[in-house]
């Protein structure tokens, strides 16, 4: 017996840490990541553009990544029907793509898809979609674009370049328009950071070189974010030097109307005048 209690005693010794590591090994991790998010800013701007007749947005969407890097997400805002979406007021983007970091270096590669239920360019006989360089194109039916994207980034910096592979938001002879985006969002420390953006957009097949069709601009923003709790607070100032003049003798392009169909309200609204945009924002 007492032989039996060694030998017991022997294979227990030796089972003890098997059992220990057995109870520490970590659970392997999901390979798979969904998150949320959810903000409201004081004015909608789109490559420093109005969208909201600068009104305030409520914004959120849903992301799922993997491990590869391929992802999937959707995100959402109010707008203003008057920013070129007749009858609209909602806009639902959906993408998707590849994205890889290497270090400091990070490459990201997809499509987006921009969708506004409701809109209807047809609604009346004033707010059909035509392009000024091309008489009798005449678009009408919903407003959409989709875009290819592709982008890199080093530490603090980003570019990336989206080029239309249909008629831009809907305008009618205007595919392969491009946007190239330049970026940095800098931490300051203690939840401080610092944001600046300069983009440049180029609408293909539009312009007959008159101010009130040139539609080509540049964009750029400067401001301060801060994290609290999670909770992340911004103030950026948003320009461009986008057509917007709104003097009927010298209408430019980036002139809105608070109504459909066009020039049927009140207001107008110069929608790319630098604005200083307040907002505040959360994942989850």
């Amino acid at each position: 017996m007492r032989k039996t209690l060694l030998t017991l005693s022997v294979a227990a010794a030796f089972a003890a840490p098997s059992l220990v590591q057995a109870q520490a090994a970590p659970a392997a991790k999901s390979p798979h990541t969904f998150t949320g998010n959810i903000g409201l800013v004081t004015d909608y701007k789109f490559r420093g553009i109005s969208q909201t007749f600068a009104k305030p947005a409520l914004q959120g969407g849903f992301d799922y990544s993997h491990s590869s890097g391929l992802y999937l997400g959707n995100w959402n805002s109010n707008i203003s029907s008057g920013a070129g979406f007749p009858a609209g007021n909602l806009e639902m983007d959906f993408y998707g793509g590849w994205k890889k970091s290497w270090g400091d270096w990070g490459l990201d590669i997809g499509m987006i898809y921009y969708a506004y239920p409701g809109t209807d360019a047809n609604r009346t006989s004033g707010t059909q979609i035509t392009n000024p360089r091309a008489g009798g194109n005449t678009h009408t039916g919903s407003v959409d674009n989709k875009e290819l994207y592709i982008g890199g980034s080093w530490k603090f910096l980003s570019l990336k370049y989206y080029h239309s592979i249909d008629d831009y938001f809907s305008q009618p002879g205007t595919k392969n328009s491009h946007y190239l985006d330049f970026s940095a969002n800098y931490d300051l420390g203690n939840g401080w950071g610092l944001v600046g953006h300069i983009g440049s957009f180029k609408l293909k097949g539009w312009s007959t070189g008159t101010d009130a069709t040139n539609a080509n601009y540049t964009d750029w923003k400067l401001g301060v974010t801060k994290d609290i709790d999670g909770w992340i607070l911004g103030a950026t100032y948003v320009d461009t030097n986008g057509k917007g003049s709104c003097n009927a003798a010298n209408l430019g392009y980036y002139c809105f109307n608070n109504a459909t169909p066009a020039g049927a309200g009140p207001k107008t609204k110069d929608a790319g005048k630098g604005t200083l945009v307040l907002s505040v924002s959360k994942s989850f």
